[in-house]
């Protein structure tokens, strides 16, 4: 039924197809293909060629018009490409129908995100999530999926063997979902008594978008080595440290990344990961002050910690690669004044939006990192204060 490997070759081509409805912009159109791309380039495929079309809606049959999809088509044909990537989900009878007129692999970007999840799960708790999250994605896409085995026509003699194999296939990914989500109780049991037996410790999370730098900074505060490299979702399994600054001990998490358009049935399979967001006492929210499009990834991130309801923590911002954003933003004609000008206008503004709960560092330079300790620091101090006054050789 699914295929455990990797479905993405290295060095496959793949072209990428996008959809820009009402109120969007072209740049942001461009911005949601860059980020596809770097998708892709994580799973291992390289993107050649991009498209993409303005509709109100998706087209129910083929997602994008019939002439784009021709035009798709020729290039595919000509090229010689792999594979096609749609940057929003399609139904199994879009998948389909696309997949036949193209006569190439097609997927879309949650298919993508689940094949990244699932190469670079480790422990069993990662590898049964993502594959509890693929039986979930393919369950509702089998019908349409499966329609080149019915029938044309409908009345006497056309319940053909199509259909009892979609009824079959449908009875096992049902029982297979709930074979795993029964192991995946067992393993969510392991884990809250874990979590139980680490004692009345403050626990501090590191939460961000994907890629943002979580585990770089991990690894200079815990001073362990916390995998971490410059691709997507790195990080899959939390990795928990114990720290101790001056003589106050904490907890530090490090989480999976977020990404806009997360299937949700990533969240769900991921629950028990996610826990460790849902009962930590300070979230650092790594932002990568660097991108482009860093606002509205704060925002996306924000929505995940609404709908986890881990919203109301105290939460400290800490705005990333401050040596990029520098590199990026800034003339090499400026003045030494106007750049620090600059900056302060930009501290001046996050300072006010997180009411004085935020820092900005360059985990690879180790810029302000001493700040930052400081600034855990006092706010778990503040916490043991309220929740453990009893412990006063913390504070």
């Amino acid at each position: 039924m699914i295929d455990k490997k990797s479905k993405i070759k290295l060095e496959e081509q793949a072209v990428l197809v996008g959809l820009m409805q009402q109120g969007q912009r072209e740049e942001q159109m461009n911005e949601f293909l860059d980020e596809l791309a770097f998708l892709a380039e994580t799973a291992g495929a390289t993107a050649v060629k991009r498209f993409y079309q303005k509709m109100e809606r998706p087209d129910s049959r083929t997602f994008v018009g019939s002439g784009k999809l021709l035009e798709i088509k020729d290039y595919v044909k000509s090229k010689e490409i792999d594979l096609v990537i749609f940057d929003d989900e399609l139904t199994g009878a879009q998948l389909n129908n696309i997949s036949k007129e193209l006569q190439v692999r097609v997927i879309d970007r949650s298919d993508l995100i689940l094949d990244i999840f699932a190469s670079r799960a480790r422990t069993a708790q990662a590898r049964v999530q993502v594959e509890l999250a693929q039986y979930q994605y393919i369950l509702p896409k089998l019908r349409g999926m499966w329609t080149h085995l019915e029938r044309q026509g409908g009345g006497i003699g056309s319940r053909g063997p199509g259909e009892t194999e979609i009824e079959t296939d449908r009875r096992i990914v049902k029982d297979k979902i709930s074979f795993l989500r029964g192991k995946l109780k067992e393993i969510d049991k392991q884990a809250f008594t874990q979590r139980k037996e680490r004692g009345e410790f403050i626990r501090v999370s590191l939460v961000g978008y994907t890629n943002v730098g979580k585990s770089t900074i991990m690894n200079l505060l815990s001073k362990s080595d916390v995998f971490s490299e410059n691709k997507l979702f790195a990080t899959l399994d939390t990795t928990t440290r114990k720290l101790v600054f001056e003589t106050t001990p904490f907890l530090l998490s490090d989480t999976v990344g977020f990404i806009r358009k997360l299937p949700h049935h990533l969240v769900e399979s991921f629950k028990s990961t996610l826990d460790e967001v849902r009962e930590a006492d300070i979230l650092l929210h790594v932002v990568d002050i660097s991108h482009p499009q860093h606002e509205e990834q704060i925002a996306v991130v924000n929505k995940t910690l609404q709908d986890l309801k881990a919203f109301d923590k105290p939460i400290i911002t800490v705005f990333n690669k401050m040596d990029l954003y520098a590199d990026r933003y800034f003339d090499q004609w400026l003045s030494d004044d106007v750049k620090s000008q600059l900056k302060q206008e930009l501290y001046q503004k996050w300072e006010n939006i997180t009411e004085g709960n935020s820092i900005f560092i360059s985990a690879v330079e180790r810029e302000n990192i001493d700040h930052l300790r400081d600034k855990i620091l006092n706010k778990v101090k503040d916490l043991y204060k309220v929740r453990y006054p009893y412990k006063t050789h913390y504070f």
